[in-house]
């Protein structure tokens, strides 16, 4: 195994066959610019399938056909999007995702006028398409490509949107981005050895058990952080400006109402959700006071918030053994799991380790329905990058039974949904660990996987809640300076919060490298997918029968809504009672954390 996986630390993107060093943008495009032509002439010259659902399903047929296949630039911009990730600096690299941008965009607005047409038809020919028995397969799509009519707009204009979209947006996210993953600077490691290390693991560094290091991490990434938060004002400033044009053409009444929709959920749920978050920041709060007295402090420093309690701190997660941790989890689980877990390892789909340049973090990348997924890891040996590899493999699970099952239209997770099978797979793992843990362990993971939920459900729900207040300071003033952005960036943090934590000199700026708040209104996805977990957990734990349930859930993507798949589980997502049995549960947990270390005379 280990010989395996030493070989396996990084993608085989030869699985894409692509030559980077002979790759012709005009040369591989050809085929797809003759196909994406014939498509074009046909519909334009014949447009029946405006009103004949035969004539319908024939292009639609045809169109996703197509996108199968060469959706974002096919096979080339799929590998040069990952080796982005891998070398964030490469020029080389930059210089081809532009062009295959600029050609995908191309033969975008040639084929868009297509569904534009097909959006606007009328009511009636609508009500015919939806209930066609031929049509049935697309049913879903058509419902919400009608449902979004009224916010497409002209084909020229759409044309001119796809077109501005990277100079306008994607540039300005990408120029911060590539700036701080360059960042080096001298700090001492566990080992207290001085030596340069990369912005992703000096980050890693700021949960060291070791005060000396963390404190020192903490120092260097804040400076790294104050030496851009000017690129970082001006860069948001523009995406929010730019969003903010969009919208007001588009007809959205609300900074978040474009990102809801796209996500075929319903405002007033995502509003349900977020206020009944925000009504228990009590548990959150009252968290935080517990973990500093455990560690004997008035307060974590804000950089502390997620320190490691106990026995975890002097564990060594290796690679190694990691992966046989979760394989273990896996094959409790289901079969199915385990095969897909063991083609990713086996095949070249993970990149493993950090290493100067390479973006920081971790992704599930799933590329379109006839390509290999792929995982980013940064291992470091801790027990989040246990529960990293459990949580990335959630989203590879749940995207490889999406390819089994649906067709193009359909491979994807609404965002909604999209976080439910990866936390589902790391609260496994980390009762996985429970099984032959020690009282003093016990609690450990009691600890993290409170720092877990509080991270994935309050603090996303308060990033959340900045990047409204952010965008409405925006819409009042027309340009948010950088001092403004961090005050409003620390209320929100600080309300959920509250006084276990200190919001130290520094903290102010984390906002400049929190990827997230780019995505703009990512962040509730998290929450609605941790609670939605932990429902589906609870049913597992009663009836093991029920993970052919959540394997129907797991592979369905897009072809139908969110609220209509968890009804068919029994889980009603517009009912707020729904949340608050979610949040219940942590704070049971935390309540079980504060006996058991009452129990140890810990507090």
């Amino acid at each position: 195994m280990a010989q395996t996986l030493d070989n396996q630390n990084k993608w085989d993107l030869s699985l894409l066959n692509i030559n980077e060093k002979t790759f012709d943008p005009l040369v591989y495009f050809q085929p797809l610019q003759t196909e994406n032509t014939l498509f074009v002439n046909k519909w334009k010259d014949d447009q029946t399938y405006l009103s004949d659902p035969y004539k319908l399903k024939e292009a639609l047929d045809e169109l996703e056909n197509i996108e199968s296949r060469y959706d974002s630039g096919g096979d080339a911009g799929y590998y040069f999007e990952l080796r982005s990730a891998q070398e964030q600096d490469s020029s080389v690299i930059k210089g081809f995702l532009n062009q295959i941008h600029e050609f995908a965009v191309k033969i975008e607005n040639e084929r868009q006028f297509f569904l534009i047409n097909l959006s606007k038809i009328s009511p009636d020919n609508q009500n015919i398409f939806l209930n066609s028995p031929i049509l049935k397969k697309h049913k879903h799509f058509l419902e919400t490509l009608f449902r979004d009519a009224r916010f497409i707009l002209s084909d020229k204009e759409e044309q001119l949107l796809n077109i501005t979209s990277n100079s306008s947006y994607g540039n300005w996210v990408q120029m911060t981005s590539d700036l701080i993953s360059r960042e080096e600077r001298e700090i001492p490691d566990e080992t207290g050895k001085v030596s340069n290390q990369p912005v992703t693991q000096i980050i890693k560094l700021t949960n060291s058990p070791n005060k000396k290091v963390r404190d020192q991490a903490a120092k260097a990434y804040n400076d790294i952080l104050k030496k851009y938060v000017d690129v970082a004002e001006a860069e948001m400033n523009s995406i929010i400006q730019h969003k903010r044009s969009i919208d007001k053409v588009r007809g959205f009444t609300r900074p978040d109402e474009s990102r809801i929709i796209s996500d075929d959920m319903e405002l007033a749920t995502v509003d349900t959700l977020l206020d009944s978050v925000v009504s228990r920041y009590d548990i959150s709060k009252d968290f935080y006071k517990f973990k500093a007295k455990l560690f004997g402090f008035s307060k974590l420093a804000y950089h502390e918030r997620n320190l490691d309690y106990g026995r975890i701190n002097k564990e060594k997660y290796t690679y190694e053994y990691s992966v046989n941790l979760v394989k273990t989890v896996f094959k409790n689980l289901d079969a199915e799991f385990m095969d897909i877990y063991e083609c990713y390892l086996n095949n070249g789909r993970f990149d493993v380790f950090p290493r100067k340049g390479k973006v920081f973090g971790a992704f599930c990348s799933s590329g379109h329905l006839e390509q290999p997924g792929y995982i980013l890891l940064n291992h470091t040996d801790l027990l989040t990058d246990v529960t990293t590899i459990a949580h990335e493999m959630g989203h590879a699970i749940n995207n490889e039974l999406i390819r089994k099952s649906q067709s193009a239209f359909y491979f994807d997770t609404p965002l909604s949904t999209a976080e439910v099978a990866s936390t589902f797979m790391e609260d496994f793992v980390l009762e996985e660990l429970e099984k032959t843990a020690s009282d003093e362990l016990k609690l450990a993971i009691l600890i993290k996987r409170l720092d877990e939920d509080v991270s994935t459900i309050m603090r996303q729900v308060a990033c959340y809640k900045f990047e409204q207040d952010l965008h409405n300071a925006f819409a009042q003033q027309g340009y948010v300076v950088k001092d403004e952005i961090s005050k409003l960036f620390q209320k929100n943090m600080a309300d959920y919060m509250g006084e276990g934590v200190s919001m130290d000199a520094g903290s102010e700026n984390w906002w400049v490298y929190w990827s997230h708040i780019r995505s703009f209104f990512y962040v509730y996805s998290y929450a609605s997918g941790l609670l939605i977990s932990r429902s589906l957990q609870h049913k597992y734990k009663e009836d093991h029968s029920f993970m052919n349930h959540i394997k129907e859930f797991l592979s369905a993507g897009t072809s139908d809504s969110p609220y209509n798949i968890f009804m068919k589980m029994g889980i009603d997502i517009k009912d707020g009672k729904f949340w608050f049995d979610g949040l219940n549960q942590v704070s049971e947990n935390l309540s079980k954390a504060k006996n058991l270390a009452t129990k140890l005379g810990k507090i």
